[in-house]
């Protein structure tokens, strides 16, 4: 049976990641041929859109294939016959992230994208967004797989799930890709060579490495990454301060980047702070904001028709591996190991069947199937419980706008000191993000009455400017 060519739409398409995921589809296009793209980003971004959709147009032109790359700022005009609907938004754009940091930061807490009090908020912002989206879906391309790369990932792809009762979705992360790619030649190796078995969740897993006749070589990647000259490989966005060895070692596991954040909470804050107390610097969403301005100016360039080479100084180098691989290996039912965001179903058995966790994963036509990876020691499954049911408080606060449950999510983190700063920080932000918070709006206005104000200077003036 031969197969139709396929619609994508792009769901945040302005983002300077765009091209990347181009890259990923020309590189593929003989297992998964494509009749157009959709780009979709709202008002706000229409200047990017135009911008990066030149770009991704004038890439396509340079291949040998016939692809349209169609602008719009309706989603509901891209989504009708869609195949596959890739999610990479931001709400509330750069400004909201700067926001997230900041005013955590300006309390001595960690605020960081993904983590911590500014990842809970990015939930909060995001879940409805989503949820909106896969109504949409539901009534327009209800046939479609949705592909989320929005974070934080696995708590989006959760929400999809559970309140919006799509199953055909599966939630990436690069972080994996990274990894996969970096830690064979550390040991002399391929990628092919070697055997990958991951678990957890997204930003807080952790993985096995196996060579092809099932020996277990994690520990002699480990020895590596003490190695002076061997490269750790760090995303862009995570400060490289090393984990101990004797954890790790006692582990058999290696964590991913992100679990510094936790296991060296101390000096990451620390390090965080100092950004954050440097006008010249700054914290790292206003470092980003730079590193995009530049990547948009590059774009802009009528005679660039490849992903430029600055685009890996972001946090999200090998999205295209993630993503592009996952729709080409759904649409050829390829099996490919993957890891993704998708529900559990025993393959992490000290975890409900029901929730989301990331896993290795074998995706096919009827999605992701995960590989089961058995139960953690205690100590890595007394993080991963924590970590979870903070996910599920998060989850259910997004949608209902409980001010209670909110609460709950933020004394649960382990970012979040608990007490009375918790709830001030927690305050602070609901204020300072009200224009993306209508579920919340009943508690901001009581907040707003009791004379509740932004106390960092940066996030104050730029929700004064309405950003």
């Amino acid at each position: 049976m031969e197969k139709k060519p396929v619609k994508i739409v792009t769901i945040g398409g302005g983002s300077s990641y765009t091209p990347e995921l181009m890259e990923g589809f020309i590189k593929r296009y003989e297992e998964l041929p494509i009749k157009e793209i959709w780009l979709v980003d709202i008002e706000e971004g229409k200047e990017k859109l135009e911008i990066v959709g030149k770009m991704a147009q004038r890439m396509w032109d340079a291949s040998p294939y016939d692809v349209k790359v169609h602008l719009t700022l309706d989603r509901r005009e891209a989504l009708p016959g869609a195949d596959f609907v890739t999610t990479q938004f931001r709400v509330g754009l750069l400004n909201a992230r700067i926001k997230d940091e900041r005013i955590p930061l300006s309390y001595g807490m960690l605020g960081q994208e993904t983590n911590g009090a500014g990842g809970m908020f990015k939930a909060f912002r995001t879940i409805p967004v989503i949820l909106n989206i896969v109504e949409d879906m539901k009534e327009l391309c209800p046939d479609a797989w949705l592909v989320n790369f929005t974070n934080p990932s696995g708590m989006v792809t959760e929400a999809v799930i559970r309140y919006g009762k799509w199953d055909k979705v599966i939630g990436l992360c690069n972080v994996p890709v990274g990894a996969m790619l970096r830690e064979p030649k550390m040991i002399g190796k391929e990628p092919e060579e070697l055997i990958y078995k991951f678990a957890g969740l997204n930003h807080f897993h952790w993985h096995k490495v196996f060579d092809l006749n099932g020996k277990d070589v994690t520990q002699d990647i480990i020895d590596k990454l003490y190695d002076p000259a061997a490269d750790a490989g760090t995303p862009a966005n995570v400060f490289d301060v090393k984990y101990f060895k004797e954890q790790l070692d006692q582990m058999g596991m290696i964590p991913c980047a992100y679990h510094r954040y936790y296991y060296r909470q101390e000096e990451m804050l620390n390090h965080a702070l100092e950004e954050y107390n440097d006008p010249e610097k700054g914290t790292r969403a206003q470092q980003v904001k730079q590193t995009e301005a530049e990547l948009f100016e590059l774009y802009k360039n009528p005679e660039l028709n490849e992903k430029p080479e600055q685009l890996a100084k972001r946090g999200g180098a090998h999205y295209s591996d993630a993503a592009c691989e996952t729709i080409a290996s759904i649409y050829a039912n390829k099996n490919t190991h993957i890891v993704v965001s998708t529900k559990n179903n025993g393959a992490i058995p000290d975890l409900p069947a029901d929730c989301v966790v990331e896993v290795s994963a074998h995706v096919g036509a009827c999605g992701a199937l995960p590989i089961a990876f058995g139960s953690l020691r205690p100590a890595e499954r007394g993080w991963l419980q924590v970590m979870k049911n903070m996910e599920l408080c998060v989850c259910e606060a997004a949608v209902t706008g409980d001010y209670g449950m909110a609460l709950q999510a933020f004394i649960l983190n382990p970012q979040v000191p608990s007490g009375e700063t918790a709830k001030k920080v927690l305050d602070e932000l609901l204020i300072a993000h009200k224009k993306y918070l209508p579920q919340f709006a009943k508690k901001i206005a009581q907040l707003e009455k009791e004379g509740v104000t932004v106390k960092d200077d940066v996030a104050r003036e730029l929700s004064a400017q309405g950003l």
